[in-house]
């Protein structure tokens, strides 16, 4: 069994400010020869490629290559809004990315929702995928839908916020992001296409293949969804588990520490 850890062997913890001594630390890691890596970043329900910008700017300065796609139907590329649009629409859209940019080798990252997205990549791409990890996110198991995975009282209030195939987004504030983010988070997230949260995984098992896993549960919100998920990671020999106190939008509220999460998973 490996235990949760609250400091990390880079030398990230929670608390630390984007400073120039941040900066240089991640300088000095990437002098001593610390991996570079290529991430893909996959948003949850509701969101875009937007809210990894922050996170994305960081990993980039400490050189590693990263990719934000958005989903089919959300962010930018919500004009092609269908009610059609599935979770295995977007499992497409980032086995997209992966084969028409040439990746290999790449480090997995999924965020609520996204974790069901990224499951399913896997198991299609497990060759091409060096580390999974999922951000406060669904570890769905063969034949579970969203509405399946997700706690009861939490499916049930989607159910009947649906309409017309639409799912709104909750307001920001009941994800606990931080006041000063919270208009710009409410401006940018879209209604989400409800088949994707009804399409039940087909999974054949191989997204176990990929060598490293890893979860990152955000402590800091209710009702939250990530405890059970992490729970059982900390007592599952493959996988490495942390917890952060946060919010569940952790690459708003505290992207210099979610950075440093991100860099220990590789």
């Amino acid at each position: 069994m490996r235990r949760a850890r609250s400091r990390h062997s880079n030398g990230f913890a929670p608390g630390n400010a984007l400073t120039f001594d941040y900066i240089r630390r991640i300088n000095q890691l990437a002098a001593k020869g610390q991996a570079m890596a290529t991430f893909g970043l996959v948003h949850g329900a509701w969101q875009g490629g937007w809210c990894w910008k922050r996170v994305a700017s960081l990993l980039r300065q400490a050189g590693h290559d990263v990719f934000t796609p958005t989903m089919t139907g959300l962010g930018e590329r919500a004009h092609l809004f269908d009610t059609g649009i599935d979770l295995d629409t977007h499992i497409q859209d980032i086995l997209g990315v992966i084969q028409y940019e040439e990746l290999s080798d790449v480090v997995l990252c999924g965020h609520s929702y996204g974790g069901m997205v990224i499951t399913g990549v896997a198991d299609k791409a497990s060759e091409r995928i060096r580390s999974l990890i999922y951000l406060d996110a669904l570890v769905p198991a063969d034949g579970q839908s969203v509405l399946d995975v997700l706690p009861a009282e939490i499916a049930s209030d989607l159910h009947d916020t649906a309409k017309d195939g639409r799912v709104p987004p909750g307001p920001a504030a009941a994800f606990s992001v931080n006041d000063r983010d919270q208009t710009w988070v409410d401006r940018r997230n879209v209604d989400q296409p409800f088949k994707t949260f009804q399409q039940p995984i087909h999974l054949e098992g191989k997204w176990r293949m990929v060598p490293k896993r890893t979860y990152i549960y955000a402590t800091g919100w209710n009702p939250g969804l990530g405890r059970t998920f992490f729970e059982k990671a900390r007592n599952e020999a493959e996988w490495e588990a942390s917890s952060i106190a946060c919010g569940h939008y952790v690459m708003i509220d505290m992207p210099e520490e979610l950075t440093g999460l991100l860099t220990a998973a590789i």
